[in-house]
Parts: C-alpha cells; sequence; structure tokens
C-alpha cells in the first residue's frame, strides 16, 4: 500500500532517545542493578563488569541483544538469567543485524500504536570473534543506518575465549592461544597486529555520530561513554578492552590493574568520536598532552603466561610497535596513516616521507593540537623543503626524529578535539588542512 510523504517522513526520522547525563563520580552511580548474581563468568572476568556497568549506564528501559560468546553462555543457563532487562540471544554474527532490527521493529509498532510512544534503549553486545570477525560486515551495514537508535558494544578479550582460547583478528601479536602455540622450531606463531575497530568504524561510517574506545578499569569513563552513545541518536559502536584470566594466564586479582596497564604503556588508547570530532579522553589524553609518560609495555607482556615465551627480542619489537603507534601515526594512536610527499612521478623521482630523504629516522611525536598543521604542510610543501632536524622527544626505543616545525597554540585553542576538516578551537573557528 502506497504512503504519504508524511508517513514516509516519520518512517526516515529518529525517534527521540532517553537524556542521559554524565556521571560526575562514583558517589553520584545509582544502587540499582540490572545484571545481578547467578552469572558462570569466571574469577576476575572484566567482560562481566563491562556487562554490568553497561546496562547500571542504560538504566531499566532498556533491551539487551548478546550474540553467542562467553556472555551468552555464562549469563543464562538452565533456563535462569542474570539479566533484570529484557534480554534476547542472536547468532554468533549478526549483533548489528540484531540490533538494528530491534530498533526498527520498536519504531514500527510506536508508529501504529501498538506500544507506547517512549524511548528505549537498544545494546546489542557480541565478543571480539562476533564482532571484529564474523560480525563486522553486519556491524558496519547497522552503521550506516542513520535512522535507528542503537548501540553495538564489542567487548574484546582478544580471543575465542568461549571454546577454548582460539586466535581471533584482536589477538596481539605473538601471543599463545590454541591456534598459535610456542614451539621448539617456531616460537612466534601469530604475526598480525590487532585490528584496530574502532578507528575503522569512525573512519568508515560518517553517519555514525558516535564511536569510543573504553576500559573498564576506568569505570565512570566507560560508563559516561555509554550514556552518550544511547544519547545521542543513531546507530553508535563502543570498543571495550577486556582482560581475561583464562586466556590472558594471569592471576584473576590483576584484571583491573591489567585494564590500567594496557592505557598507560599506551597500547590501549582511551577516544571518543563524536560527530566526527575526536577527542583523546582520560589517561590517553595526559600521555599525548606530555603530562604522563608511557610506562614501558613488558610489565604488562610479563604478567600474562600467553607471553611468556617472548624473548627480549620480542618485548622489544612489541614496544616498537607501541612506540610507532604514537610517533608515526598521523593521530598519535588512533589513525595508523602517515603522509608521504612525493616528487613529480613522471620525472621519475624517488618518493619522500615526512621523515625526510631517510626513511628509517621516526617522526618527532607531536600533540593533537598539531596534527592540522602537519598535514596542511605536508599537503603544500615540496619535498626538498622537508628538512632533517634535531633530535626527537626521546621514546623507549629513543629513535632520532626529524623536526618538523608545527605552527604554535593558539589563544582559546582546545586540544585533543581533531575532526576531518581541522582542529576544533573553543573560539568557534576551525582551522582547515587545506589551508
Amino acid at each position: 500500500m502506497a504512503i504519504n510523504t508524511r508517513e514516509l517522513a516519520d518512517l526516515v526520522n529518529l525517534r527521540p532517545t532517553q537524556h542521559l547525563d554524565p556521571f560526575k563520580g562514583v558517589k553520584k552511580l545509582p544502587i540499582q542493578e540490572y545484571f545481578t548474581s547467578g552469572h558462570r563468568t569466571c574469577q576476575g572476568c572484566e567482560s562481566a563488569l563491562v556487562m554490568k556497568m553497561m546496562v547500571k549506564a542504560a538504566g531499566p528501559r532498556t533491551i539487551v541483544l548478546g550474540s553467542t560468546g562467553c556472555m551468552y553462555v555464562a549469563n543464562t543457563t538452565y533456563y535462569s538469567t542474570s539479566w533484570v532487562v529484557p534480554w534476547m540471544h542472536t547468532q554468533l554474527g549478526s549483533s548489528g543485524s540484531a540490533a538494528l532490527g530491534a530498533a526498527a521493529a520498536l519504531k514500527a509498532l510506536m508508529r501504529k500504536g501498538k506500544m507506547k510512544e517512549e524511548p528505549i534503549n537498544v545494546i546489542a553486545f557480541c565478543g571480539d570473534g562476533g564482532g571484529a570477525d564474523m560480525g563486522l560486515s553486519a556491524i558496519s551495514a547497522t552503521l550506516t543506518h542513520p535512522d535507528y537508535n542503537c548501540l553495538i558494544l564489542m567487548y574484546d578479550n582478544e580471543s575465542y575465549a568461549n571454546t577454548d582460547i582460539q586466535l581471533s583478528g584482536s589477538t596481539p601479536w605473538g601471543a599463545h592461544t590454541t591456534f598459535s602455540p610456542p614451539g621448539t622450531k617456531k616460537r612466534i606463531m601469530h604475526h598480525r597486529w590487532k585490528k584496530n575497530m574502532a578507528g575503522m568504524m569512525a573512519a568508515g561510517h560518517p553517519e555514525c555520530k558516535y564511536v569510543a574506545t573504553v576500559d573498564m578499569s576506568y569505570p565512570v569513563l566507560a560508563m559516561n561513554a555509554v550514556r552518550k552513545a544511547l544519547s545521542i541518536g543513531g546507530p553508535t559502536f563502543i570498543h571495550s578492552l577486556d582482560p581475561c584470566p583464562k586466556g590472558w594466564d594471569y592471576d584473576p586479582m590483576q584484571s583491573h590493574e591489567l585494564g590500567e596497564l594496557a592505557v598507560l604503556t599506551g597500547l590501549w588508547p582511551l577516544y571518543e568520536v563524536e560527530n566526527g570530532v575526536l577527542r583523546l579522553i582520560g589517561k590517553t589524553r595526559d600521555i599525548s598532552d606530555g603530562r604522563l609518560k608511557r610506562l614501558p609495555i613488558r610489565d604488562y607482556l610479563l604478567r600474562q603466561g600467553r607471553f611468556a615465551h617472548f624473548t627480549d627480542d620480542d618485548i622489544a619489537y612489541f614496544q616498537s610497535k607501541v612506540d610507532e603507534m604514537w610517533t608515526r601515526w598521523l593521530i598519535p594512536g588512533v589513525i595508523p596513516f602517515r603522509l608521504q610527499l612525493e616528487q613529480d612521478v613522471h620525472h621519475g623521482g624517488p618518493t619522500v616521507g615526512l621523515e625526510g630523504h631517510d626513511l628509517q629516522p621516526r617522526v618527532r611525536p607531536h600533540q593533537i593540537q598539531h596534527v592540522a598543521a602537519l598535514v596542511r604542510a605536508g599537503l603544500h610543501r615540496r619535498p626538498d623543503q622537508v628538512r632533517p632536524g634535531g633530535p626527537a622527544r626521546q621514546t623507549h626505543d629513543r629513535a632520532p626524529g626529524v623536526r618538523i616545525p608545527p605552527r604554535g597554540p593558539e589563544a582559546g585553542e582546545r586540544w585533543h578535539e581533531v575532526d576531518v576538516a581541522g582542529v576544533g578551537h573553543a573560539g568557534g573557528e576551525r582551522s582547515r588542512f587545506g589551508g
């Protein structure tokens, strides 16, 4: 049956969301629990804490959908469940489809008058196997539909933990899993670096209003990310790093500390992308700002049995990869791109990077407020105008750097806010990459 213009507009327009103000501190958290006792998660399971805090942040008018994984199997046993709010199981790779379908169903029922008109939160969670691997296409498709309110939260314990610790796309380089056991002939079986899932979702889905990384060792930041994701409207995505005692092989009492170390070493940067504007948050902001020095990765790795086979050379390589995130990436710890300045290809000239004519030295570490100037300079300067400079600010491997003079901070500038067009300023102006 044909519909008129008003009905079509109603189908496309967003329904209102709940207004969820950020929590001001731990003492301001509600006492009500919507994920309670009775679950069968492992001792020290951070993913169970993520579920508890996620739904506490969302509140009672929430529907939770969970794809197959640890947080499905452990939380629904023998016709019982720890969920106080409505909950539904969905297939392993279909968290994105479930979120979109539930949001669309609520919208249709309210439009037809079969349900009371009210904002209801829809949250679909998945593990790294069900999200970063098998569920990637469904999540991506959901984030392209701006007219449905839903949150997809990926709890990432860096393996297929529910089925005995198989390797996933989020497993760190060199880690010991049942699919990558170290041997006498070949010590390092896993040679891939972890997927940059949040960066991929933010960069590839411009209609998505909110993407964030969280770590439940910093619970108020994580809960406020959930509340913002549910309030902003449209599909949103949150990536949570969850230490796993069974899969990572450590004493369960160290879960909280390992979560903190992942952030303090720079391995897991905390940030949010809201309406295309990037903000580093928490300890990650302090590291980028120079107020806090990154800790060496060694302590983080050697506390975990999955890295017990590492030699000093392996640890040094892992440290170099973390340092690269902070010294060579266009946006430190977030976007793994580097600018290149090229001589005229018609004359057969060599490619020259921002490092100068020698591609081995690293780019001088830069703060977020310098990114726009670096990009603008890279787009408008010829290779012969890029010259080596003095020593870089030292990192753990003490690699030399190249001095590329950025602009100085401007009055009223608000640090750590970057979008695809430039750097945000409190004064209301934006400095465009293109000049």
